[in-house]
């Protein structure tokens, strides 16, 4: 758990700030990162809510990983979507460590 909080304490204030970004700018030809926008917020949510503890998070990554072709960055986008899918992965994998 140490792992994955560490990870998210270094990872989400970016994401924060790079996923509505990325969905304003990419969303009309990449309707699918609306739906990874909604997954990461509901990730975000559930580690503020969970504080401390590790927060149930198995269907969201299932989810991403779904939409995500896991985590296949498309050709046509700049590096601010792939830094975001770079970095979901990196969370998803802290998560099953």
């Amino acid at each position: 758990m140490a792992i994955f909080n560490e990870t998210v304490k270094k990872l989400i204030p970016t994401l924060e700030k790079f996923v509505p970004i990325v969905a304003r700018v990419h969303g009309e030809h990449h309707p699918e990162f609306h739906d990874v926008r909604k997954v990461f917020d509901t990730i975000n949510e559930k580690v503020n809510e969970a504080g401390a503890e590790k927060p149930e998070l198995s269907k969201e990554f299932t989810k991403l990983r779904e939409i995500t072709d896991n985590y296949t960055v498309p050709g046509d986008v700049c590096e601010s979507y792939e830094a975001v899918y770079k970095m979901l992965s990196e969370l998803d994998e802290s998560y099953k460590a």
